[in-house]
């Protein structure tokens, strides 16, 4: 099936994605598709405030050419300043150092290693949760267009430039059920050869609220993985 493209208005962006101003009416002609939109526009901004109230469990893998290298485990709530606090629940206990200049050239390999991991596992923070103001300001470049996956049913949002120049970030959306499903990001870390892909899948909880669940960010060309869960999520003193 032949999808359809074409440029989004700024009010449509903001409205699905950060719950800014009035919806989908330009995309369509029947009001039941401006109802959904409205009731996307909603839900999405109810969530984020509904996840104020809850903690969860955030655990992290890193993986090197199928071997898992570290995994760790956060405690997350938001604090009284609305960024993300973490705690840290458990770690794993660091393996044997090897001797002698063996011993050193390896260390150095880690080294190098671990500051590539933490770029990585930085990036994800980049894209996950999308923020209002890289929306904004592709929305102003006219770097923003619409995928009709499913008519009536599914869109995808496609935002070019977003973070840095030439990556591209897609959002993809439930009009029925007015939530977001998830997003697909093509990026890189220090050099544009050194491409990067990012899979977040959003799931909800037992009230609606939606909430990044699984995020897979893959760097091909170091054969490395980062592999974020969510789980455990319950109310804040509950």
């Amino acid at each position: 099936m032949k999808r359809t493209r074409f440029t989004l208005s700024p009010a449509l962006v903001l409205a699905i994605l950060a719950g800014l101003s009035q919806p989908f009416t330009v995309l369509a002609q029947n009001p039941s598709a401006a109802e959904r939109a409205a009731a996307l526009k909603e839900s999405m901004a109810a969530s984020q405030a509904v996840l104020r109230q809850y903690e969860w469990i955030e655990t992290t893998v890193v993986s090197l050419k199928g071997e898992e290298k570290s995994r760790k485990q956060n405690r997350c709530y938001y604090g009284a300043d609305g960024g993300v606090q973490k705690v840290p629940v458990a770690a794993a206990p660091p393996p044997e150092k090897k001797r002698g200049l063996r011993g050193k050239i390896a260390e150095s390999k880690k080294e190098e290693l671990t500051e590539y991991m933490q770029q990585a596992v930085a990036l994800v923070k980049t894209y996950v949760p999308p923020a209002p103001a890289r929306i904004q300001a592709a929305k102003d470049a006219g770097k923003v267009s619409l995928d009709i996956l499913q008519p009536g049913k599914a869109v995808r949002l496609n935002f070019r430039d977003y973070a840095k120049p030439g990556d591209t970030l897609s959002a993809e959306v439930d009009l029925v059920n007015d939530r977001l499903l998830g997003l697909k990001v093509k990026t890189y870390l220090e050099d544009a050869k050194d491409a990067v892909n990012l899979d977040a899948r959003f799931a909800a909880l037992a009230d609606g609220t939606a909430y990044p669940d699984k995020i897979t960010l893959d760097a091909p060309a170091k054969q490395l993985r980062v592999a974020v869960d969510n789980s455990g999520y319950r109310k804040v003193g509950g």
